[in-house]
């Protein structure tokens, strides 16, 4: 891949990358189709990182469908596609790790400790192995997007990181490769996360400005659903991830809810423009 990827880079193109776990949906085709619009060649990554995944989470179970996943990107118009082994990734003795310090510890870093360390270690390495111009992240894990952003700029990484917009199901459920996992009741059940930031937004377009508020209203609704175990709603500052009490500048309302035994995460981006608040889902 290396080898590859500096070839490419001699002939003057510019690469754009797709890092995966595989479980490919309909969101990891549109972050292809970004890359196709302004890279050649594309390049994707199939790689289930063992060092994100706690002692209790689903590392075993994650689902693993590697020749239709193959057979997707070849059809999207990928050109190359990257799938290590995890001894490749992790050889025998490794012991370096890479840690954005202050993004990494709230939100899903508190929940799930040492999880942001396993993810930015093995994006790193990702982005040494591919070399590429631009690499491409869905919003959905709108934290993780932060912290591959600040960690890309403060270590002069040749590479810029391009966050893309949440692919959602017709219902609003963002797309997940854990939807999978979701029997009927739970399925349904699950729409409570985008019913709950759509409440939200609604709210803001209303004129509410109160953050408190806001976060409030979405921990009520997500606490109307009898199938759902919130683990936390926030409204926090799309730059630092800190709580605010008021709508300023760029922020994130974020939830995570568990619904029978399966982890769901959603959000929504509040920008400021002109004085108005707009708001995406």
């Amino acid at each position: 891949m290396k080898q590859s990827a500096r070839q490419v880079r001699a002939d003057g193109s510019s690469i754009g990358f797709v890092p995966t776990m595989g479980a490919l949906h309909a969101g990891h085709l549109s972050l292809v189709r970004s890359a196709l619009a302004e890279c050649h060649p594309v390049i994707a990554s199939i790689f289930v990182n063992p060092t994100q995944f706690g002692p209790h989470e689903d590392f075993q179970k994650y689902p693993r469908t590697m020749e239709a996943d193959s057979q997707q990107l070849e059809d999207a118009g990928v050109d190359y596609l990257f799938a290590p082994d995890a001894l490749e990734m992790y050889p025998r003795g490794f012991r370096t790790w890479v840690n954005v310090e202050g993004l990494s510890e709230c939100l899903e870093g508190r929940v799930r400790q040492g999880h942001f360390r396993g993810v930015t270690t093995v994006v790193l390495k990702l982005l040494e192995i591919v070399q590429p111009q631009k690499a491409y992240f869905g919003r959905k894990d709108a934290q993780q997007g932060r912290i591959i952003q600040q960690m890309a700029r403060d270590l002069h990484l040749d590479s810029e990181i391009v966050v893309c917009p949440i692919v959602r199901e017709p219902d609003g459920l963002a797309m997940s490769s854990r939807n999978v996992y979701l029997n009927s009741d739970e399925r349904r059940a699950a729409t409570i996360l985008f019913r709950a930031l759509d409440g939200a937004r609604a709210s803001i377009a209303h004129g509410e400005r109160d953050a408190l508020r806001i976060k409030a209203a979405i921990r009520e609704m997500l606490r109307a659903e009898p199938l759902a175990e919130p683990e936390y709603a926030e409204l926090v500052d799309a730059e630092t991830l800190e709580s605010v009490t008021r709508l300023r500048r760029a922020c994130l309302a974020l939830v995570a809810v568990r619904i029978g035994r399966v982890r769901l995460i959603d959000n929504l981006l509040i920008e400021e423009r002109d004085g108005a608040f707009l708001t995406k889902l």
